[in-house]
């Protein structure tokens, strides 16, 4: 199956939920190409961004899981390449 590049962004609003995260972004490691964290903590939220490199379907299905974690919002953006 072809691949493609996509950088999915991240918003934390619970840190309650951020182990969950690291768990989900270790079993898609394999796809991860890097990650960069940024707190705010004037908005008490963390911001991070994915940059990955697979499968349409494993970019959707990794997005898909970030964003049913509670306090947790994602959305993917994919290269034309």
């Amino acid at each position: 199956m072809e691949s493609r590049v996509a950088m999915i962004g991240i918003i934390v609003e619970d840190p309650a939920s951020i182990e969950e995260l690291n768990q989900i972004l270790h079993a898609y490691g394999e796809y991860i190409i890097g990650r960069m964290g940024i707190p705010y903590p004037k908005k008490g939220i963390n911001i991070i961004s994915i940059a990955v490199d697979a499968p349409q379907d494993i970019i959707s299905a990794l997005s898909g899981k970030i964003g049913k974690l509670s306090g947790v919002s994602s959305k993917a953006a994919y290269s034309k390449v």
